[in-house]
């Protein structure tokens, strides 16, 4: 199986790269990786939580739809250790759409660049990322009072699968 890139390849924003097309010539993207995150909203979405804590960055960054997953798991983990089990609510809140591509380089003595041209200068495409910036909130946990605590722990061990620094805000629902 191959191994994935170093993402520190990836950190830094870019344009957006979605061109899709159905028409195969206008399409630059021949192909939309799969999404690896299984799903966005976790716990028990109809109950009327008391307060909302919120995972914001702290700098602009892409973020690995890989690390979003990893997060996600991890944070709800948590939340349903620390405030049981369907007394929490785990939104994520970014989607990731922007499409990461590699141009290959050839292994061996002397080949350092593959002879194929402008046609194809734009890489193959690898993976899907978020596009995340400063301030923006990426993971949201609805609990009662009890459960804020288990929610900023929770939180936490989200934040830290992902690739940049992160807080946690405490918003009281009205």
């Amino acid at each position: 199986m191959a191994k994935l890139r170093k993402f520190v390849a990836y950190r830094r924003l870019e344009r957006p790269y979605t061109r899709v097309s159905k028409f195969r010539e206008k399409s630059y993207v021949r192909s939309r990786p799969h999404l690896k995150v299984a799903r966005f909203e976790t716990g028990d979405a109809k109950t009327n939580f008391k307060f909302k804590v919120h995972l914001v960055a702290m700098s602009d960054v892409q973020v690995r739809d890989n690390a979003l997953e990893s997060g996600r798991q991890a944070g709800g983990r948590a939340l349903e250790d620390g405030a049981g089990k369907n007394m929490y609510h785990l939104i994520l809140r970014v989607y990731p759409h922007h499409i990461l591509r590699e141009n290959p380089l050839a292994a061996g003595a002397g080949a350092d660049r593959m002879s194929t041209g402008m046609s194809h200068s734009f890489g193959k495409s690898i993976g899907v990322a978020a596009r995340v910036f400063k301030g923006q909130q990426v993971f949201t946990a609805e609990v009662h009072k009890e459960g804020v605590e288990a929610a900023k722990e929770a939180m936490r061990k989200a934040g830290s699968k992902l690739p940049c620094r992160c807080t946690v805000t405490i918003e009281e629902i009205k």
